[in-house]
This record gives structure tokens, C-alpha cells and sequence, in this order.
């Protein structure tokens, strides 16, 4: 028996052996490809990018994966104690298995056995921070293996906040939220430090499987996880009892996130800030790299432009007539369902989608398109308005050959056609019909001593198209082009004075010949710089350009950054080439703030994921700026190290003359501000164009109307009648609150009177008089010079009003007649 008993022992010790010799190559082999878990010190998630407004209002998210990484120390205690009652309530006190939990499913699983339930797992929070990291998601014996080696070296390496913290930053949530500070914001549109108690319970019951417990598809299975949640904290300890029950009977809640642009009325804006952030970091930053950019959108500006914008294309647009509904569908049955499945115009809320039920001489019956819960499901309840004769009049006139014109209701719509409505007052059943307008148009506003855009118009609506016009789109500025060759003519010895002949004028070149005309025909005869920009003449524009050389010309729109590279001809004196509003707006923005160079941004500061900041706009310097307490010191001074790109003296009297265009010119009546105003109108060829751009002493902004394949868009539809107004409406309410202030007059100007059509001295009781600013060493004329013209004797009426007109003299332009 003794001798037995030895053999079996010697037998079971072999085999002990041999066990523990295979077990020791297997882990060798296992271990030998573990992956290097220290990695996770320098842990570095793709984190959402944040776009937040000048005042720091959030616009835009955008991230591949939602996450906002969360140091352990900003997450709730409540939070945490979610997570460690549905994951692993023994977390803090097992080295990174728990062999109790691991039993325990052991036995579960058992019981189970060939029930068809699904095998309960045990993995902690470690493991599963081994898994997500460094492992496949492999059903396998050696992932598990590896996991619980990783695992036990993980908790030698880190602590346990440490630990905590990569879980719930890393973790995903299901529609594409990753972290806890994603869930927050995608599922209850919350920080974590305001969830409740059951939104946080529903929070930590998703890593099991985001899938089975969708807030909308499988509500039931979410509750019921949610409640289990719940009942795992109150018996842990982490919540009282009655708190929990209170929370149980809590409806789940979700309010989904919105995607795309957070703040109204910025879409254009903020698509603007990611095609640029991407062009300067790359794709790779913009959507993993958790930048926090903090542009220059003013909210209450950018409202005012969109509100400006849309009013002058919707009025264009009704003046043409009703070019029929969105679509057609049936009406028997539940209207509601095809109704519901037509997208609106998500950034124009004030606009519904309805289906028109019936028709009548006195009005038009309307369903309105109903809601769409959560899971995609229509909501019963059918709401209906009516339209009233007078809320669809401008409807009456057809836009398409296809139907003629009426005098009511009955022939403009029918039962079953999708239109656009808008409700007349908010809550009410009375509504106007409305329909997206094919006129476009772009605005800018812009800061013109800094340069930063506080507001961007990039046409009626992202949702109708994305294109932004105030940017991408290439037109004719028309007119609008003139002050910069007035401006190289006032650098080079012109004056606001000079006289230049208004007359026919023709050039011959290469067998061609080229006549261009005034807007509306006809001509002055001789006219000063100044009644030449007021009445914006074409035929003086051309003389003057030809008098001073194209090259002249061009080399100063590209040094405003009109355009790259002008094609020096004359043609481009009167605004045929084509530019961006963008740079338009920047370039008027030198005449506003004396001649200085600026940068247009829409983008202030970005700051890595870490805090430092990688770009400001500003490079002003001051070296006073940061002392660290006042001790009497003078003020400290900034350094505008921009460049002088325009003599200030010639600035102001730009400025001046566009005054005049505001007060008496092709602007006259369509600008009120309550403070000094300045700008210029533009229209190009067959009115395909209508442009302003203006200023006042602080704030710059441009304006186009067209439609975006240039047609024109009929007689009369200039930049004084279509763009001005919209200027004039934006103005208003983007300087209600802002005091006025003056524009800056150099110093050294003299201001003398002189006559507004010979440009000569004045006396005093001489009429047709006005002041008109001067550089030093330059003044009115003593006799009457015209250029451009060859043996031109001056009416009579010249002569007997002005005294000082008695000796003609003329200064030919190469024999322009």
C-alpha cells in the first residue's frame, strides 16, 4: 500500500509537472506577444473639435467619434458609482480579476447551461480597459488569457482613478458617442455634472450593448436595464432608497443632440471655419484632434444678416410669381405618413412643410407635415391651418408657361400639392404660403480695423444649398470696383476736384472696337471725380482709367486682394472681372480704418486638446500689456505693425465721396443710419449682378443678389434698388446698440468749397456748392481743365455761374472724344 501510494504520488507529481510545463510554455507563448501596455500614460483619444462664437456661445461640433475627454476629477462621484454598480462594484479593492465575481459567473453560466441564455461575463472595468486598448474583441481562450495578464500589470502600473478615467473616456455608447462626456451631450444634450440619477443609470447601463437598449427602438429593454442600474446603486450604498425608487419611475428622457451646427442661423458660417481648419490642419485634426476654436461670429449680427438677406431674396422672388408645389401625394388614406417623409428646411424653422387638403375662392385648407418620434415612428395627431386669399396674392402670378395667371386661389393650388408655409403668428392656424426663392445672394460683415467677419450670409438657406455665395462665389462687382480706380487716380495728383469729360467715348483695338455706355444711356458732359462716383458714370471711369494706364489700375485691385492677378484692360475698370464678396468686403475695409492692410478671419484662436494655443489671428504686439499689477505706469501701447497699403489722406476722401453716393448718389433714400455712412453701389452687365458694399466708422459690410447661373434678373434690379436696401436693413440692426461715431480725418486736409460741377473754387452765395476735402499742396482748380477732351468749349450756364470757368483749358486722354 505505502509503495502504492509513492507511485501515485510520484505519478501525480510528474503529471503536475508536466502540467505546470505545458502551462509555462503556453503563458510564455501568450506572453511573449503581449502589446506594450504602457501606452496608456500617454492616452490620446480622437476628441470631438468644438467651434464656439465670439462670445462663446457653442456653433459647430465635429468628430469621427463624439468624445470630450474627462479627467477622473471632473466626472461625478454619482457618475462613477453608476458605472462601478453595473460593471464592477468591486473595483477598488480586486488587483484586476475578481476571482469572487469570476465564481460567481462561473456558476451562473452552469445553471445556464442549454438554456439558450447568453453566458454572463466577468470581466472588471480593467479588463475591459485591456480589451478596448491593446486586445481584439475575439471570443477566444487566449484573449482571455492575455486579458487577465494585462490586467494584473496594469493595476502594478496605474491607479485605480487612472484606470477609471481611460474606461469612461473610452467607452462607446452607441450612436457614435464615445465617453461619458459624449453620452451626456448625445443622448440628454447635458454636461455629466447635470445628469440625474436615472439618465445616469441609463448612461452606465449602454456599454453592455448600446444596441439592445436604443432609447426608441427597444425602450422597454432600456427601462428595465436602467431600473436594474438603479437597484445595484441603492444596494451598494452610492443612492438612498427612496431616491431610487423616485428614479425608477422617471421615463428615460433622451433629447437627442442635434448634429451640425448648434447655434441658429450659423451654417454657413461654421462650414466656412471647417473647410478652412482642414485646408490649414487636415481632416485628421478637424475630427480627431479635439481643437476648441473660438471664432468671430457675433449671434445677434449673424441673425440680422440671414433676416436681411432672406426678406430682400424673398421679395424678388414673389415679384416673379408661383413656379408651382414641391411635389405631389396622394391624399386617401393617412396623409400624414408620405407627408412626413419630405424634408424641410431645417435651418428656416419658421417654415413648415403642409400638404393643401382643399381649395376655394376664399382660401386653401392645409395639413401640416407631423413630427417624427425618436424611432423614425409618425405621431398621430394631424394638425391643420388655413391660407387666406391675401396671404398667397403674389402667388396668383405664374413663373412657369405651364400655367397661367389667376385672380384667386382655385388654379394656383391643388389638393394634394406640397408647399411651404408660414404660420402668420406663432401657436395660430392662419398661414402665408411661401416657396425658396432661385435668387441667391451672399453678406459679409466685417470688423474693418481687425478684419474679423462677425457675420456670413452664404445665401437663403444651407439646408437648399450649401454652396456659400458670400465666399466661393466668383461675380462681376460692377460698379462697386470704381473706388479703388478713383483711389489710384487720387494717389497719383487727381483730386475729388479734377473734371472729367462725361461724353460718347470708342476704342479700336485689334479691329475691335469698344463703345461703353452709362447705365441708362446718355451723358453729363464735363463732371468732377466726385459727381463721377456719386452717379457712378461709366464713360468718366474709362476716361480716367485710360488717362492714368491700366497697369496703375491693377496693380492696385491686387493689392487690395480684389483679385490675384487683373488682366490690365479697360473693361476691367468698370468691375468685369469677378471676385468674392469676401474680398470685397476686405477691401473696403482699408478705405474704412485710414489705408491699413488687413487679414480677413472668421477663425480668432485655436487651442489643442491640451489648452495651447496653435494659431491666433491677432499679431498686434504690446509689451505692456501683461504687467502684472498697476503701479501708475502710462498706458500700454499697442504696435500696429499692418501695413500702410493706402496714403490715409486718400482714404478719407474716398470715404467723402462714397458718402456723397449714400446722400445724392445711386444710394440716394435707400441708406438711413443714424451715424456718417459710406459705400457704392454695382451692377453689372444686364443687371445679372446687383452689389453695395458700405461702411460706417466701425463696421464694413457687402452685399450681391443674382441668381447663381448669371441670367439677368430684369430692368431696374440694381445694386441701389436690390443690394442697398438689404445693406440698410442689416446696418440698422446690427448698430442699434452701439453708439455712432465719426469717420477719422487725417490731419493736414483743408476743406474748401468749391463748385460741384467745374470743381473750382467757390465764392460765398455761389450755387451748387460744396466742401470738398483736399491734400496738402493741392486745392481747386484756377481755371477749368477737362480730361479727356480735345477743343471742348463749356456751356454757357458753367461760365455764368462760375466766375473763375472763364479760361478752358483741356488735357487730352490719346485723342478720347
Amino acid at each position: 500500500m505505502i509503495r502504492l501510494i509513492g507511485y501515485l504520488f510520484g505519478l501525480a507529481s510528474v503529471l503536475a509537472l508536466g502540467v505546470a510545463a505545458v502551462v509555462a510554455v503556453y503563458l510564455n507563448g501568450v506572453t511573449k506577444d503581449l502589446p506594450n501596455y504602457e501606452v496608456l500614460a500617454s492616452y490620446s483619444p480622437p476628441v470631438t473639435t468644438r467651434i464656439h462664437a465670439g462670445n462663446g456661445a457653442l456653433v459647430a461640433e465635429y468628430a469621427r467619434e463624439r468624445r470630450l475627454f474627462l479627467p477622473i476629477q471632473a466626472i461625478p462621484d454619482r457618475v462613477k458609482a453608476a458605472f462601478l454598480s453595473a460593471e464592477d462594484k468591486n473595483f477598488y479593492n480586486h488587483p484586476g480579476v475578481d476571482i469572487y465575481g469570476l465564481g460567481r459567473a462561473i456558476l451562473v453560466n452552469l445553471q445556464n447551461f442549454g438554456s439558450g441564455r447568453r453566458p454572463v461575463g466577468a470581466s472588471t472595468i480593467t479588463q475591459q480597459v485591456a480589451k478596448n486598448f491593446l486586445l481584439s474583441s475575439d471570443q477566444t481562450m487566449d484573449r482571455k488569457i492575455k486579458e487577465a495578464i494585462l490586467s494584473f500589470r496594469i493595476e502594478q502600473t496605474y491607479s485605480k482613478d487612472k484606470i477609471l478615467e481611460l474606461y469612461l473616456n473610452e467607452i462607446f455608447f452607441g450612436l457614435n458617442a464615445y465617453g461619458i462626456a459624449g453620452a451626456a451631450l448625445t443622448y440628454f444634450d447635458k454636461s455629466v455634472t447635470e445628469l440625474t440619477i436615472a439618465e445616469t443609470a441609463y448612461l452606465a447601463a449602454l456599454p453592455k450593448g448600446p444596441n439592445n437598449y436604443h432609447p426608441f427602438r427597444r425602450e422597454a429593454a432600456a427601462l428595465e436595464r436602467r431600473n436594474w442600474v438603479i437597484d445595484r446603486m441603492v444596494e451598494n450604498g452610492f443612492v438612498e432608497k427612496e431616491e431610487g425608487e423616485e428614479a425608477k419611475k422617471q421615463p428615460l428622457g433622451v433629447n437627442l443632440r442635434r448634429s451640425g451646427s448648434s447655434l441658429f442661423a450659423s451654417d454657413y458660417f461654421a462650414e466656412e471655419v471647417r473647410r478652412q481648419i482642414i485646408e490649414k490642419y487636415g481632416d485628421k485634426a478637424l475630427y480627431e484632434g479635439g481643437l476648441s476654436v473660438r471664432t468671430s461670429l457675433d449671434p445677434q449680427m449673424q441673425i440680422a444678416a440671414r433676416k436681411a438677406l432672406q426678406s430682400a431674396l424673398l421679395t424678388y422672388d414673389q415679384r416673379r410669381g408661383f413656379r408651382g408645389p414641391i411635389k405631389q401625394i396622394p391624399l386617401e388614406g393617412d396623409w400624414g405618413v408620405p407627408l412626413a417623409d419630405i424634408p424641410a428646411l431645417a435651418d428656416v424653422p419658421e417654415w413648415k412643410v403642409a400638404v393643401v387638403l382643399d381649395v376655394a375662392a376664399d382660401g386653401v385648407d392645409i395639413g401640416l407635415q407631423p413630427a417624427k418620434e425618436g424611432g423614425g415612428k409618425v405621431v398621430a395627431e394631424r394638425a391643420r391651418g388655413r391660407i387666406a386669399p391675401d396671404n398667397m396674392e403674389w402667388a396668383y402670378r405664374s413663373a412657369t408657361a405651364d400655367r397661367k395667371s389667376t385672380k384667386s386661389p382655385v388654379g394656383v393650388l391643388n389638393p394634394g400639392d406640397v408647399v411651404y408655409v408660414e404660420a402668420l403668428e406663432e401657436g395660430g392656424s392662419a398661414y402665408r404660403l411661401r416657396q425658396p426663392p432661385k435668387v441667391q445672394g451672399g453678406l459679409v460683415a466685417m470688423d474693418p480695423h481687425t478684419g474679423r467677419v462677425l457675420a456670413l450670409a452664404g445665401g437663403f438657406s444651407y439646408s437648399q444649398s450649401e454652396f456659400n455665395r458670400a465666399t466661393q462665389a466668383m461675380r462681376q462687382p460692377g460698379s462697386s470696383f470704381k473706388p479703388f480706380v478713383y483711389a489710384a487716380a487720387l494717389d497719383t495728383g487727381y483730386t475729388p476736384a479734377s473734371v472729367i469729360m462725361d461724353a460718347p467715348v470708342e476704342f479700336v483695338s485689334g479691329g475691335q472696337v469698344w463703345r461703353p455706355q452709362n447705365y441708362g444711356g446718355g451723358s453729363a458732359g464735363p463732371q468732377t471725380l466726385r459727381l463721377g462716383i456719386e452717379k457712378s458714370r461709366n464713360l468718366m471711369t474709362v476716361r480716367l482709367a485710360n488717362d492714368m494706364g491700366m497697369n496703375l489700375v491693377a496693380e492696385y485691385a491686387e493689392r487690395f486682394g480684389i483679385y490675384d492677378k487683373m488682366n490690365p484692360v479697360l473693361a476691367m475698370s468698370l468691375g468685369s472681372g469677378e471676385t468674392t464678396v469676401m474680398r470685397m468686403v476686405s477691401a473696403y475695409a482699408v478705405f474704412a480704418n485710414g489705408g491699413k492692410q488687413i487679414k480677413p478671419t472668421l477663425i480668432d484662436r485655436i487651442q489643442d486638446r491640451h489648452g495651447k494655443t496653435i494659431f491666433r489671428h491677432e499679431d498686434r504686439i504690446c509689451e505692456a500689456c501683461n504687467a502684472e499689477r498697476f503701479n501708475g505706469q502710462e498706458e500700454p501701447l499697442v504696435v500696429d505693425n499692418r501695413q500702410q497699403v493706402l496714403d490715409p489722406m486718400t482714404a478719407y476722401q474716398i470715404t467723402s465721396m462714397m458718402e456723397g453716393v449714400v446722400t445724392r448718389g445711386t444710394a440716394a433714400g435707400k441708406i438711413k443710419l443714424d451715424r456718417p455712412v459710406a459705400g457704392k453701389t454695382g451692377t453689372s452687365n444686364e443687371e445679372k449682378d446687383a452689389w453695395f458694399v458700405g461702411y460706417t466708422p466701425d463696421l464694413v459690410a457687402g452685399v450681391y443678389i443674382g441668381f447663381d447661373t448669371p441670367a439677368p434678373m430684369g430692368r431696374g434690379s440694381t445694386g441701389g434698388s436690390l443690394a442697398a436696401p438689404v445693406f440698410n436693413e442689416f446696418m440698422q440692426m446690427a448698430t442699434a446698440n452701439t453708439p455712432p461715431g465719426q469717420f477719422f480725418v487725417p490731419a493736414g486736409m483743408s476743406f474748401i468749397p468749391v463748385n460741384r460741377t467745374t470743381g473750382m473754387f467757390a465764392y460765398e452765395g455761389e450755387p451748387d456748392t460744396i466742401i470738398e476735402a483736399f491734400k496738402p499742396g493741392t486745392g481747386p482748380a484756377d481755371s477749368l481743365s477737362i480730361i479727356g477732351m480735345d477743343g471742348y468749349a463749356p456751356p454757357e450756364e458753367i461760365l455764368r455761374d462760375s466766375p473763375q470757368a472763364n479760361q478752358a483749358v483741356t488735357s487730352g486722354s490719346g485723342g478720347l472724344f
